[in-house]
């Protein structure tokens, strides 16, 4: 299925952005040209996700279970332009998973493991799945009879496969894939030729984040995916058989793009982690010589408070590390580099699309590549790979003109071969999403810094503003701010609601450990030090052990401001 517009890919595919190489083609490369090399781990802690020891596959291991899913997905009756919903953790079987779907044309609608029957059917019925894959339990819970239930109230779902231990009730991927015969391979051979898969398929359809409303699928194609993907390896610095650790979950733009998709183009190791658990993160780190990581600025900043944590890790090797999510502390970028010659790059991107790298190469100066990112527009050079590619630009969302001066919050619009074509089966929610002139809205609101105007700062979400007796006070900014305090390792803003102002400034708060400070003295610092407005002064201090987030990290403000209405 392909649903990027005719002119869209042609326009790419001639400027040299877009080709034709599919996934499953960089799968057999590899194959050929090192088939006994180790390709993919499991994480250490594998028995205790899904019941049975990791797993360490080489290139022609993985190239066979990949060969054995597609027998089985044709076996089931799946085929091309079907859907089918993956919730499986970070183990070999998963990206297995994804290349036999690649092959057949399969859409793979990913899920985190955290989902429940209503967030799994909800996604079911939107892509009418036909399939579900999971395992019979992840962690402690029984992830193949919820699946069933969800079958139950689906009836467009005709098939749950569940890996692990056998089950009553869903087909039992083990021993599906044992009685396979060559019948079998002959019947799927022929499948994938018919399938005629080509780079403009869709490969994924994602879901956003949900976390102020249902989710959106963003339908992403092959060739979407690689273009993200190229970009992170510039900036990463990622060579080809770097052995690449995963700790986020493949559901969407921050584990397929960064290692997923990255994996597969340089050919290393896809070395799996999860749940995050930074004891064992750490000693993958040691044991499997890992070339580059990613990871939250929590753990970062956590690692640089407790550098015994650091001991043994082979900087020589790991020199590059991706963050991002959330705003990245100036101290914790500079002291990386300062004491480990270790590059943190800061990304920041959506699933829609937007991809911008603040990497060491663009920005050197610690304190710029932890506040701005490079300014994708006409009359800047950058040696990040996308900037000729990616084009943007500031928009004051209530007037729609073009913002080009210096300190003035707009939204980003944005416009490149990384960019979606539309919500899936939702053309109403995409007219919205993009504007007369084909910008997509990224709902990011950044302003325009830097001596020569090169860079942008990220100023907030356009729908996560406070408005305070009518003054709009950007969430994002005063938690930067905030982020910098030496007592404070973890902070969210919301409004709180207020009868005379609408909306007053509470802050979450997450101290660190034998730290605190009280409201008078955390404004001090915000009026006195950070020189912020009195405005933007905190009205309300709620103290927290840790803030609630989604699997990929992002802080759910909805659960914050649903904690303040019920007082």
């Amino acid at each position: 299925m392909i649903v990027v517009p005719a002119d869209r890919i042609r326009a790419y595919k001639e400027k040299g952005w877009w080709g034709d190489k599919r996934l499953q083609d960089f799968l057999e490369d590899h194959v050929r040209a090192k088939p006994g090399a180790t390709a993919c781990m499991d994480p250490k802690n594998c028995e205790d996700i899904i019941g049975r020891a990791p797993l360490s596959l080489t290139w022609r291991e993985l190239d066979d279970l990949v060969r054995r899913l597609t027998a089985l997905l044709v076996k089931q009756g799946l085929c091309k332009d079907d859907a089918i919903v993956v919730q499986l953790p970070n183990v070999v079987e998963l990206g297995a998973i994804y290349l036999a779907c690649a092959r057949l044309g399969i859409i793979i609608s990913p899920a985190p493991v955290q989902y429940r029957e209503n967030e799994l059917s909800f996604i079911v019925g939107q892509v009418n799945a036909r399939g579900l894959i999971t395992a019979t339990r992840i962690g402690g819970h029984a992830h193949a009879e919820m699946a069933l239930n969800v079958q139950q109230s689906q009836p467009g779902l005709e098939h749950v496969i569940a890996i692990g231990d056998p089950v009553e009730g869903p087909l039992h991927a083990d021993t599906a894939l044992a009685a396979l015969d060559e019948a079998d391979f002959a019947a799927a051979n022929e499948a994938v030729g018919a399938a005629n898969v080509t780079a403009d398929d869709v490969f994924t359809i994602c879901w956003t984040s949900g976390t102020e409303s249902s989710p959106k699928g963003v339908p992403r194609s092959h060739n979407e995916w690689i273009i993200m993907a190229e970009g992170i390896i510039d900036a990463g610095d990622i060579e080809p058989g770097d052995h690449l650790l995963n700790p986020f979950p493949m559901v969407n733009m921050a584990g397929i793009s960064t290692s997923f998709v990255s994996w597969l183009l340089v050919g290393g190791v896809l070395i799996q982690h999860h749940p995050f658990d930074l004891q064992v993160f750490l000693q993958q780190i040691r044991e499997e010589k890992a070339d580059y990581t990613v990871a939250p600025p929590a753990v970062l900043n956590l690692l640089l408070q407790n550098e015994a944590l650091l001991e043994g890790i082979d900087f020589e090797r790991l020199n590059n590390i991706g963050s991002g999510s959330a705003p990245l502390s100036e101290r914790m970028v500079g002291m990386f580099f300062e004491k480990y010659g270790v590059r943190i790059t800061n990304f920041f991107g959506s699933n829609e699309g937007a991809c911008f790298t603040s990497a060491y190469k663009d920005v050197p100066n610690a304190a710029d590549r932890a506040t701005y990112f490079p300014r994708f527009a006409d009359g800047f050079t950058w040696h990040a790979k996308l900037h000729d590619r990616i084009t943007t630009r500031l928009v004051d969302p209530e007037t729609e003109d073009e913002i080009t001066e210096r300190d003035r919050v707009g939204e980003l619009r944005v416009k490149g071969p990384t960019v979606f074509s539309g919500y899936w089966s939702a053309p109403d929610i995409t007219e919205r999403a993009f504007d007369q002139d084909g910008w997509f809205r990224t709902g990011d609101l950044f302003k325009i810094a830097g001596e020569n105007l090169e860079f942008y700062a990220f100023a907030g979400r356009l729908k996560d503003v406070i408005i305070r007796g009518g003054m709009n006070i950007s969430s994002e900014e005063l938690e930067n701010y905030l982020l910098g305090h030496d007592a404070i390792a973890d902070a969210a803003l919301v409004g709180a609601p207020d009868p005379k102002l609408g909306e007053r400034i509470c802050a979450f708060v997450v101290f660190k450990p034998g730290q605190s400070a009280d409201l008078a003295s955390i404004n001090q610092y915000l009026v006195e030090d950070k020189k912020v407005a009195v405005f933007k002064q905190i009205e309300r201090l709620e103290i927290v052990d840790a803030l609630p987030r989604n699997p990929v990290g992002k802080v759910l403000k909805r659960d914050l401001r649903e904690r303040l209405q019920d007082g």
